[in-house]
Order: C-alpha cells, then sequence, then structure tokens
C-alpha cells in the first residue's frame, strides 16, 4: 500500500525515458480522467495569466504564449500530452471502458475548448497584436493570422447569443462523432462469416484460408472465418467463387449501421450536416463548405466542383468500358461481382494476381525496401529499439536517424488488425516538432534558441497477418498503403519549424496528401522492386518479367477507380454545400448525389454515408476531393524526379527542403512553385493513367 500511494499520475512528471517518448508501460487507465481535469485546469490558470498580465500585449507574451502547448517552464502542457495519448489509443487500441470515458469527456474538453476561444478578454489581446505588431517573419506572420483568425473561426465575434448558440453546435457535434466512429467499430467488429464446409472455401488463395482458420480460433469457432477487416474481406472478394457468399459479405459491408439497432448511424449523420450548416451560417457563410474552403487550395466551392467535373468528363467514358469489358457474357453482373471478374480480366490480360506477388512481399523485407527508399532519397536511418515502450506487442519502436547521424525523430509502426483497432490506416503524432527557447520567459531571438524537439511519428495500418506457418505476405495494393502512410510521416519526421501548430502534417487539408500519394509513385517502380521483393522462401529476386507486367498493368480499372474516389467527393460536397437543413433520406440522397460519377448500377439498401468516417468523424467534411486534389500534385511532383532520376538525392532534397520540412508555414502554392519552379498541371495525371496519350 506504502508503494501504491507514492504513485504518481505519470502524465503529470516528466517522463524521464529515451527521446521522451510515452510510458505506455505506467500509464493505467484510471491515469487519464485525473489528468484531463488536471490539465484544464492548468490550462485556465494559463489563460488567467495572459489576461491579466499588465504589460501592452506583444506577439511575444500573447500570440506565442497562446499558442505554446508548454508549461511555466516550457516542457509541456499537459492537456494536450493526455489528449494525445488517449485519442490516439481510441483508434489503435481502445476498450469498453475507453469509449465510455470518452463519451464522459468529450463535452468536457469540446466546452473548455469554446471557454478558451470565446474569451472576450484573450481575443481582445490577440486582436490588438493582430493590427499592431512588430516586424515579423513570414512564420511568425503566419502564426499571427492563424492564431486570429482561429479564434474569429471559432466565434470570437459573435455576441453573446451566437456564442451560446455555437457551444450547443460544437458539444453536439462533437459527442455525434464519436458516437458515429465507435458505432461503426462495433459493427465492423461483430460481423464475421462462419464457414464449416471446406467446398465453400473454393476459389481462395492459401493465404486467406489460413489466415481465415487461424481468425477462427480467434473467435473460438471450428472452421474458417471472414471479417470485415481488409485483410480478410478483399481477398474474399476477389476470389471465392460462392456468389452467394461473396453478396453477403458485400452487404454486410455496404449497410453497416443502417440496421434497426443501437449502432444505426443514419440520424447521427443527418444530425452532423445540419450542426455543421448551422455553424458556418452562424459564422457568416452560405455552407459548410464555404467556411471550409477558406483555408483550401482549391479556394471555393466552384473550385472543388472544376476538378470534379473535369474528372468526370476525362475518366467516366473509359471507366463505363472497363466495366464493359468485366461483364461475363451470360448471368448477372453486381456489385459483389465487380473485384471476381476484375480479377479473372487482369490475369487473362497480363497474367498477374495480388497472390502471385505476396511471395515477394513479406513484410519485413517490405518494411527495409521502405526505409532504404528513405535512406537512399535523404540519407535517413532506422534503427528498432525494444526498449522503446509500446501500447500493443504488435507495435515496433525505430529511432530515427538523419544523415549526418543526428537523431530526427521515433516512428511507431502497427501494422495488423485486432478486435480494439478501427479499420484504415493513418498516420499520427504523440509528439510534434517544435524549437524550444533557451529562456522560455524571453521571446525567440538569435541569443534564445534552444533545442529542436523531435518528433515522434506512429503508423496505423491494418496489414495481413502472420499465420502459423507463413510470415505477413501482402498484396502490392497493401505495399502502397504502407508507402502512403509513410509519405505522411516522413512529413512528419522532416519537420523542421520554430512552432509546433505550423510543422510537419499541420498544412491546408488539400495539400496534406500530397506526401503520401507521392511515394505510392515507387511501388511499381523496377528500381525500387529489385532492392527488396524476393521470395520469403528462397529468397530469389522477383523476376524481371513479373515486375514489367506490374507495370503493364498498373493502369488497370484506373478510370474506374477515379471515378470512385470522384464521388465520394461529389457526395461529401452535396451534404456540405447545402444551405438549407437537411431532412432528406440519406439514402436516397447519396444515391443522387453522386449519380454523375456512378458506373456501376446502386442498391437500394446499401449505403455509404453511414460509414463514411472521413466526412463524418475524421476532419475530411468538405475536403474528401483533397485526395484527387493532391493526385494531380504527385504526379506532376513525381514527373520532375522521374526527368532527374527516381533516386536522384538532390532533387529529392528540394522536396525535403521546400515541401517536408515547412509544415505550414506558408502559403503551400508558395511552397509547391518553390519545389519545382511551376504551379502544377493536370497533364502528368492525365498521361500517367493513360488518359492523354504523351
Amino acid at each position: 500500500m506504502k508503494e501504491e500511494n507514492k504513485r504518481v499520475n505519470p502524465f503529470f512528471e516528466p517522463y524521464n525515458t529515451l527521446h521522451d517518448v510515452v510510458p505506455f508501460d505506467r500509464i493505467r487507465l484510471e491515469d487519464f480522467e485525473e489528468a484531463f481535469m488536471e490539465g484544464i485546469r492548468r490550462d485556465d490558470e494559463q489563460t488567467d495569466r495572459i489576461i491579466n498580465n499588465p504589460e501592452k500585449p506583444t506577439f511575444d507574451n500573447t500570440i506565442i504564449v497562446v499558442d505554446d502547448d508548454k508549461d511555466d517552464n516550457g516542457y509541456y502542457d499537459l492537456l494536450s500530452r493526455v489528449s494525445t495519448v488517449f485519442f490516439n489509443l481510441l483508434s489503435a487500441e481502445t476498450n469498453d471502458e475507453m469509449d465510455a470515458l470518452a463519451q464522459k469527456m468529450s463535452p468536457i474538453l469540446t466546452k473548455h475548448a469554446n471557454d478558451i476561444r470565446l474569451n472576450e478578454r484573450l481575443f481582445e489581446r490577440v486582436k490588438y497584436v493582430h493590427l499592431h505588431h512588430r516586424r515579423l517573419s513570414p512564420e511568425e506572420k503566419q502564426l499571427l493570422d492563424n492564431c486570429y483568425d482561429g479564434f474569429v473561426r471559432s466565434g470570437a465575434l459573435l455576441d453573446a447569443d451566437g456564442k451560446a448558440r455555437l457551444r450547443q453546435l460544437t458539444e453536439e457535434a462533437s459527442m455525434l462523432s464519436l458516437q458515429f466512429s465507435q458505432n461503426l467499430l462495433k459493427e465492423e467488429k461483430a460481423f464475421v462469416l462462419h464457414i464449416t464446409d471446406e467446398k465453400q472455401l473454393d476459389g481462395l488463395p492459401d493465404t486467406a484460408v489460413e489466415a481465415a482458420a487461424l481468425a477462427a480460433k480467434e473467435h473460438d469457432k471450428e472452421g474458417w472465418v471472414f471479417t470485415l477487416d481488409s485483410p480478410s474481406y478483399t481477398p474474399f472478394m476477389t476470389y471465392s467463387t460462392q456468389r452467394d457468399l461473396r453478396r453477403q459479405m458485400y452487404m454486410a459491408k455496404n449497410t453497416l449501421c443502417t440496421h434497426d439497432t443501437a449502432e444505426n448511424n443514419v440520424e447521427i449523420c443527418r444530425r452532423l450536416v445540419n450542426l455543421r450548416r448551422e455553424l458556418a451560417q452562424l459564422l457568416g457563410y452560405k455552407t459548410y463548405a464555404d467556411y471550409v474552403l477558406k483555408h483550401r487550395m482549391a479556394g471555393s466551392v466552384r473550385g472543388v466542383y472544376r476538378l470534379l467535373n473535369n474528372l468526370v468528363e476525362a475518366y467516366k467514358p473509359e471507366a463505363v468500358r472497363e466495366v464493359e469489358r468485366l461483364k461475363p457474357s451470360r448471368g448477372e453482373f453486381e456489385p459483389w461481382d465487380l473485384a471476381f471478374y476484375s480479377h479473372k480480366l487482369k490475369l487473362k490480360k497480363y497474367n498477374i494476381d495480388a497472390e502471385m506477388l505476396r511471395p515477394y512481399l513479406e513484410l519485413s523485407r517490405v518494411v527495409d525496401g521502405v526505409f532504404g527508399l528513405a535512406t537512399r532519397l535523404y540519407g535517413i536511418t532506422f534503427r528498432e529499439n525494444k526498449d522503446i515502450p509500446v501500447y500493443h506487442p504488435d507495435v515496433k519502436a525505430y529511432e530515427v536517424f538523419d544523415a549526418d547521424g543526428s537523431y530526427l525523430a521515433v516512428l511507431y509502426a502497427d501494422f495488423h488488425p485486432r478486435k480494439g483497432k478501427q479499420g484504415g490506416a493513418w498516420m499520427t503524432g504523440y509528439q510534434g516538432q517544435w524549437i524550444e527557447r533557451k529562456d522560455h520567459h524571453k521571446p525567440y531571438g538569435s541569443d534564445n534558441i534552444g533545442k529542436n524537439v523531435r518528433p515522434h511519428v506512429s503508423l496505423v495500418m491494418n496489414l495481413t497477418k502472420p499465420t502459423e506457418d507463413k510470415p505477413a505476405l501482402l498484396t502490392l495494393g497493401e505495399v502502397e498503403t504502407f508507402l502512403h502512410e509513410f509519405g505522411h510521416a516522413l512529413h512528419g519526421m522532416f519537420a523542421n519549424t520554430r512552432f509546433e501548430s505550423l510543422s510537419g502534417t499541420n498544412v491546408w487539408w488539400d495539400f496534406v496528401e500530397l506526401p503520401s500519394q507521392f511515394m505510392e509513385n515507387y511501388a511499381v517502380e523496377k528500381e525500387f522492386l529489385d532492392t527488396f521483393a524476393a521470395h520469403y522462401k528462397t529468397g530469389e529476386p522477383m523476376p524481371d518479367e513479373l515486375i514489367r507486367r506490374i507495370r503493364k498493368s498498373r493502369n488497370f480499372m484506373v478510370a474506374y477507380s477515379c471515378m470512385r474516389q470522384v464521388a465520394f467527393g461529389l457526395l461529401d460536397m452535396a451534404y456540405y454545400t447545402k444551405a438549407d437543413e437537411f431532412t432528406d433520406n440519406v439514402i436516397e440522397f447519396e444515391k443522387k448525389a453522386w449519380e454523375k460519377a456512378m458506373v456501376m448500377p446502386q442498391l437500394a439498401d446499401t449505403c455509404m454515408t453511414t460509414q463514411f468516417s472521413h466526412i463524418m468523424a475524421g476532419g475530411y467534411a468538405a475536403g474528401y476531393y483533397s485526395y484527387k486534389w493532391a493526385e494531380v500534385l504527385e504526379a506532376d511532383a513525381f514527373a520532375v524526379f522521374k526527368r532527374h532520376g527516381i533516386f536522384d538525392r538532390k532533387t529529392a532534397q528540394r522536396f525535403r527542403e521546400c515541401i517536408l520540412s515547412k509544415g505550414g508555414t506558408e502559403n503551400p502554392m508558395v511552397l509547391y512553385k518553390r519545389f519545382k519552379g511551376s504551379e502544377p498541371t493536370i497533364d502528368a495525371l492525365l498521361k500517367r493513367n493513360g488518359i492523354k496519350k504523351h
């Protein structure tokens, strides 16, 4: 008992770990709520100190202090520290107790954030500095503009009634977003397709059957179990000859959170759309999309629709032809047949499929290849450190070192699906990057520059798991996913700015996918595959002929894939360009919203909206078009590398210096033009996809 009484909440003191990494091994569930409440109390004290400062407001005593996530000693901000850990784990390693705590804390945290942003005396100081500031560097000016605009966009200019209504809107939206995610996770994990008749495994590759046998054991069942996790769902839909079972899987996946259960998300979606519309209109915007797009490269609703409509015009005719080529000469053709017949045609045309490549894409070799690519481009190196605490045994931690041998970052890698983990793949961070001041009470200056605090970045994915007799063998699509998230990680790890709120991936939303989608290009480059792709048993390199077929088939179904993404963008914009109350039937509205980009017939009961985390709970509301916007940028950027060599160190260094290290310190188009020398065009994308001939 005496030892227990001496225990200090690990969030309350310096971590005293290597690179100040999170001591996951010391954190208990009960630590979170205590740290949340103490963090809020300290935040309130900090706010009081700022507004009661008798000195005239300046950039240094107001803006930096408001933005700073640090305590009085310049070390850390408790609320930021605990929030980062808790909400990252809520996505990667949650349980019922954490879900309940999230429900409890969400309105409290939203109220606290509103208390700060709607504090009139605090805003008056920020406003004064915005009007009367010393000469600022471009980065300081960006911080000031972001700070002022952040208050305004959070309701600082509203009257008392407007502020009260804004509080209601944001608190309700926060709770509903959380409920949306929790409902989706529960429904995804609840579904299993349990097979006991071996005949029903017909067509499935050994890797899928072995994984299903392992899943059955995990679910304490005999036979084989298939789930909606991508490594299970995708192979089943691609290879299973059991059309009725494919239909069962497809309908389970595409009707998530639409059933008459506690996890139904239909009304939540309708309400979220209305809450965001009302919030935007309260702040003086016609629609939520207008509110969001003020700080986007696209600039306006018109700019987004121009992109999406241009893509429909360029790609849809070919997408229609692609689907027509898939249809069997006899029998029906429904959405659950698409992956199956697509695989058959690809095999016939190019003699290639995902299973042919798996033996050459063993996870540890892929890791070596992806890390080796970063070494070749940027000179950085990776060293696994098993002494760094992790939040689950599946997670690996790496120290990352720059070309000169100096410490650059910590990288966590969490590769495989499990019960408490959201589907999909994402990059996040446990610590940002910033440059300390030697004396936290004095302004920045050449004589007050302290330590460059380096970031802790995490890659979270749901890749194929190892089985009892085989290592994790990936598909090429999974390698692309790895490269995509690793691109985000590089953006985070190369961060080199003074202020944490401007570092790494803290950029305009339609610029953030450039580094990630850029990296995907390497997945089909022979020079890259030659560095790591070798048979997991024999060590024989991937045959040149196989790589040639990969290259030849890279544009297979590319127009259909483009239309799928454009459809998601159109659906997103349809919801968030509404200027009047949304009362429509969600399923019917969805089908009309994206009809322009649809190539396959739509089924009456299916619904994407109720599981569309990106636009309902993931920050992409009125921003899903960003993936296609960034695709134009990355194709244009990779064309520069192709001209100079895909491993060209000088080009890579310019990409790092102009884009990856700059975060949100300048307008993204300025950064891009600094890298390339001109604005991007869509030509490189159209040529790469074979839509426009060279």
